[in-house]
């Protein structure tokens, strides 16, 4: 496809829509992932400890039960919180806002795309 022809250009800063929509995708695939294991985490620890009175807090060995959990499930909202950014950035796909700053309307630098696809603003407006 020619970039002329793209909603978001090469050119300006953005990139084609059928890239970024790939890159959305494989990244929310990944992110499913992860949400998905952090999931099993979190019910192997809870498993492990059912039907048991287990006093690890006072365990001089090393991390608690209770903060291994919390770890898990913080890093599945982390993740949930990721997957949420990305969906919403397939839908400004779908809007042809994808790549274009929120708050100054400038095409977002495709560097910045690659790194944080989700990005909503240029570098200058994400401070």
């Amino acid at each position: 496809m020619a970039a002329d022809s793209d909603p978001v250009s090469d050119t300006d800063g953005g990139m084609p829509d059928d890239v970024a929509t790939a890159r959305l995708r494989s990244r929310l695939a990944e992110v499913e992932a992860r949400i998905t294991a952090q999931r099993r985490l979190v019910d192997g620890i809870v498993a492990s400890v059912r039907g048991e009175n287990v006093d690890d807090e006072h365990d001089p060995e090393g991390a608690t039960l209770a903060w291994e959990r919390q770890q898990a499930v913080a890093l599945a909202a982390e993740a949930a919180t990721e997957r949420d950014e990305l969906l919403a950035a397939l839908d400004r796909v779908a809007a042809g806002t994808y790549g274009v700053c929120e708050v100054c309307g400038r095409p977002i630098p495709a560097g910045r795309l690659e790194v944080r696809p989700a990005a909503t603003r240029c570098v200058e407006h994400a401070r």
